[in-house]
């Protein structure tokens, strides 16, 4: 499983023009997930993405985590993460999970962020064209896997 998460101070994503997840201040996620990706992965990214210290606390410090901080996540699944682009010209996505193994874990882990955090989780449309905009925060992007 591998995860971009940048801090935001808002985001949207659109499918078809229309926007069908938008938040203010907060985390916005891109995953993707493997072949060999199962409930172990989703527990522990959810548990890790909401923990995380990535707010400024009152020293401006990253000190604080989303529930601290008081901010929501959009959830963007985001199969080319796994693209693997060492040869040639064009990402191989073989480590990709198929979308019927990929669906259910995307589903899992909105679940699990949703029983974890306070704020609002939005979500993108699994397997959807979808343009996504976002004010990047700080910036603050950090690649996060777990095998």
């Amino acid at each position: 499983m591998r995860l971009v998460l940048q801090r935001v101070s808002r985001a949207e994503v659109r499918v078809g023009g229309a926007p069908i997840g938008r938040i203010g201040p907060g985390l916005l996620l891109l995953v993707g997930f493997t072949a060999r990706d199962g409930p172990e992965q989703v527990e522990w990214m959810a548990d890790k993405v909401v923990g995380l210290r990535v707010f400024a606390d009152d020293e401006g410090r990253m000190n604080r985590s989303l529930d601290e901080a008081g901010g929501d996540l959009l959830v963007v699944s985001q199969f080319t993460l796994l693209g693997d682009v060492r040869k040639g010209r064009r990402p191989s996505f073989v480590r990709a999970a198929q979308p019927e193994q990929a669906v259910p874990l995307y589903e899992a882990f909105v679940h699990a962020l949703r029983t974890r955090a306070r704020g609002a989780v939005h979500t993108g449309e699994f397997g959807a064209f979808m343009e996504v905009d976002s004010v990047n925060a700080g910036p603050v992007t950090l690649v996060i896997e777990r095998e």
